[in-house]
């Protein structure tokens, strides 16, 4: 009987150690962890200000990006850098935006789950993935073709994400209205499109200047009586937006 017992007890410690070798790797899988905490950890020290200080980075949009492995949407050279604090190529003129940007960005629209948002300039599909993950409903256009269809597979895991190929300026009418709006590439001036397909109450953060050196981030809010208020964040530098205006 002990000899029946003991080798019952060696199987199940066989079977358990197995077991833990299957599920080591699940626990290691990911090489970008540690990094993306570090990433994370430093726009955390970035976030700093008073509440209610429009350069403050909301704490639920860290969370979200510590979620979204920012590598799957880099070109395969950049992928050393895909956790540094900048701005990485990814073809075609275009970029992928520095995280702190798409941080800033992310907590001006206030992404809520049942929302509708706007994405003009899908690029790589980083930003519209962290938008999703908030719960909100994604509709992302971008004029590049070869970027829209890429990034439309790196998204298709997404049920609420919706791409196509377009020119944003003229925003999305058949989608409207929207509750945010969100432009990632710098135009000369507000598209009024744009405005007229953001919903009362709703926000709108865009780039907007003539010269890629002088370019300032805006929060656009329209008020229940359809009022436009205009707010100043901080410089940035984008690609412009291009397209048909």
């Amino acid at each position: 009987m002990r000899r029946a017992a003991t080798t019952g007890w060696m199987r199940y410690a066989a079977l358990a150690a197995l077991l833990c070798c299957a599920l080591a790797p699940a626990q290691t899988r990911d090489p970008y962890a540690a990094p993306r905490r570090a990433l994370i950890a430093e726009l955390q020290a970035e976030a700093r200000g008073d509440a209610g200080s429009l350069t403050r980075i909301d704490s639920d949009v860290l969370v979200v990006m510590g979620r979204v492995p920012r590598h799957l949407y880099v070109p395969k050279d950049e992928l050393a850098h895909a956790y540094e604090n900048r701005p990485l190529a990814i073809g075609h003129g275009q970029t992928i935006s520095q995280p702190y940007i798409v941080a800033l960005m992310t907590t001006l629209v206030q992404p809520r789950a049942g929302q509708r948002i706007l994405e003009i300039g899908t690029g790589s599909g980083y930003q519209a993935a962290v938008l999703a993950e908030s719960g909100a409903s994604v509709h992302s256009i971008e004029i590049i073709e070869p970027l829209a269809a890429q990034a439309a597979q790196r998204l298709r895991g997404y049920r609420n994400v919706v791409t196509r190929t377009g020119d944003g300026y003229y925003g999305w009418k058949d989608a409207a209205p929207f509750d945010s709006i969100i432009v990632t590439a710098a135009a000369s001036s507000i598209p009024p499109p744009l405005l007229a397909q953001l919903k009362p109450g709703g926000r709108l953060v865009i780039p907007v200047g003539s010269s890629f050196f002088t370019q300032t981030l805006l929060l656009v809010q329209k008020d229940a009586q359809g009022r436009v208020r205009t707010r100043q964040i901080l410089p940035v530098r984008f690609v412009p937006l291009t397209g048909g205006h």
